[in-house]
């Protein structure tokens, strides 16, 4: 397992903040869900984000250990996405920050 080496080893809520936080994370690893994506279908799934950012937040997550990257090595490149273990334990996350977003939104 790949650890990124500027995770904080003493505050564990600050250490999934680093790994989880900021604004695309968590909608990639929703997006990705389950299944196996490739760039181009998490693309489109989060129009706003932009290819650069997509390109460094994937690159993040699969140092982080959270989505695993797989390169099938063929002539056009085909390159899938899918949730490690750990990814999948961050996507039963989602469910409660969701729920508390519509118990927000309906105040």
């Amino acid at each position: 397992m790949r650890k990124n080496k500027n995770l904080s080893p003493t505050c564990p809520i600050r250490t999934t903040l680093e790994m989880l936080g900021g604004k695309w994370r968590l909608l990639i690893i929703n997006e990705i869900g389950l299944n196996s994506l490739r760039y181009g279908e998490i693309k489109r799934a989060i129009p706003e984000i932009s290819e650069k950012m997509l390109t460094q937040e994937l690159k993040t997550l699969v140092d982080n250990d959270l989505v695993v990257r797989y390169n099938y090595g063929e002539v056009p490149p085909r390159v899938d996405y899918s949730l490690t273990e750990n990814g999948k334990k961050a996507l039963q996350l989602i469910e409660p920050i969701r729920d508390f977003g519509l118990q927000y939104i309906k105040k």
